[in-house]
């Protein structure tokens, strides 16, 4: 379990050259480390603990390759604490507990405190994480977790609370760039020393694909190594062999995940803001990075009643039509459907109205509750219903002077309420003549019932 059998044996284990080369150049110190200045740069403050080796409980969150597990090695390296480590896909709670109850052990009788790393933390369940509570409370650990996922869904909040988190961002190209040009030059630790020519657009190349992933980099470039056949001048990667060696190009996506809602939210704000060419580029990424494709049409499906609304009610047929094409074709083919469908929605008018009458209903059923029905709209199948004087009163539309009777529908308590106010766009101005020529019949045989009486 323990993140080094020693610092000593981690060092020559990374200097073997049948290490990958994304671990042989792993940064030892802080000032090898590239990128995340905000967070590890001189002054800030994870650099200060760390130097200063008065380490708390913390979580680190960012993206794959983005120096999470770096810097628990760097951390490592500095501590005079024991430090532990291990990865929550493989080991159990029962293996957490034994490391905790060792690392209180050990406080009680040396006054030594322990640092437990545990990588993807997020795989822990809320059980699971809650024993670590006790530990990180009373001082027995120092807990670093590291995860991908954002830690406000993926960490229960009571050890949240406890721990402080740094955020990393995706490397930058830049950041690729120098951590590449680093592996090239090393003659020990990188590939300085296996004759290599890289041409500069291939290394750009290789730091524009690769999501900010410093370890996705230096696999790609040692592949491409291993690839590259020697001519007479020695062994030259060019942007073709990158090309051969990324076979195809991969895109950070978790169908799971916190990138799954980021992505799906920007499309939807896209769609919402009519910004078509956005639309596009949203579901092409996320179609690209093997979304399901049903489940983007029913989220079109959904947004063509919530956000289109009746400002275009053909937004909701060409929503359906999009997932009945896609369901008829599969992919590829039926992906453009759902495209086609994406253009349609950031285009047409937009209204909540719809959207904003449900919300409104429910939140009157949830004042008044179930008020009763009026009794003149009560259906009345027995006498002695009709004795009761369901249906009384009720007069049937179609045998109404223009087919409107003019009687209400709502309970007394509710009758003045306006749940529905449709804006004026779209197919809703024609909807709001409606309306109003309704309510201007209702208003004549109001005047004249109440000049009849």
């Amino acid at each position: 379990m323990e993140f080094f059998d020693s610092i000593e044996a981690r060092g020559q284990k990374a200097a073997r050259e049948s290490a990958p080369l994304a671990d042989r150049m792993r940064p030892r110190t802080l000032d090898e480390f590239v990128g995340q200045s905000e967070v590890v740069g001189e002054g800030a403050p994870l650099h200060a603990l760390i130097s200063g080796d008065k380490l708390r409980s913390m979580i680190f969150w960012g993206p794959p390759g983005s120096g999470k597990t770096t810097l628990a090695a760097i951390i490592a390296r500095h501590t005079k604490s024991d430090f532990m480590s291990m990865s929550a896909v493989a080991a159990s709670i029962k293996d957490a507990k034994a490391v905790m109850e060792h690392a209180r052990s050990t406080l009680s009788r040396s006054g030594k405190r322990t640092i437990l790393f545990i990588d993807e933390i997020h795989r822990f369940n809320k059980a699971q994480q809650d024993a670590f509570l006790p530990f990180v409370e009373d001082g027995s650990i120092i807990l670093i977790g590291a995860t991908t996922e954002n830690p406000s869904f993926s960490v229960i909040s009571a050890l949240l609370s406890r721990c402080q988190v740094f955020i990393l961002k995706a490397l930058t190209e830049e950041n690729l760039l120098m951590i590449l040009r680093a592996a090239l030059a090393d003659k020990t630790r990188g590939l300085g020393a296996a004759g290599l020519t890289v041409a500069e657009r291939a290394l750009e190349q290789i730091a524009s694909v690769c999501d900010g992933d410093a370890r996705r980099a230096l696999n790609l470039i040692e592949f491409a190594a291993e690839i590259t056949q020697p001519d007479e001048a020695g062994k030259r990667i060019d942007g073709e062999i990158i090309k051969q060696a990324l076979q195809r190009q991969h895109l950070i996506y978790d169908k799971t995940g916190e990138e799954h809602y980021n992505t799906i939210s920007a499309l939807h704000k896209a769609m919402r803001g009519s910004d078509a060419q956005a639309a596009v580029y949203w579901i092409g990424r996320m179609l690209a990075s093997g979304e399901d494709p049903l489940f983007l049409a029913r989220r079109m499906v959904r947004f063509a009643s919530e956000d289109v609304g009746n400002a275009d009610p053909q937004a909701l047929i060409v929503a359906l039509a999009a997932r009945e094409a896609y369901a008829a074709l599969g992919s590829p083919e039926g992906e453009l459907a759902l495209i086609q469908c994406a253009i349609y929605l950031a285009a047409a008018p937009k209204s909540n109205a719809a959207y904003t009458a449900e919300l409104r209903v429910k939140a009157e059923i949830e004042k008044t509750g179930a008020l009763p029905v009026p009794l003149h709209i009560r259906n009345a199948p027995t006498q002695l219903m009709k004795e009761a004087g369901y249906g009384k009163g009720y007069q049937y539309d179609h045998d109404a002077e223009k087919r409107f009777s003019a009687q209400t529908f709502l309970p007394d308590q509710v009758k003045t309420r306006l749940f529905y106010e449709p804006p004026n766009i779209g197919f809703e101005r024609e909807i709001i003549k409606r309306m109003q020529w309704w309510e201007k019949l209702r208003n004549e045989a109001r005047k004249k019932n109440d000049s009849d009486a």
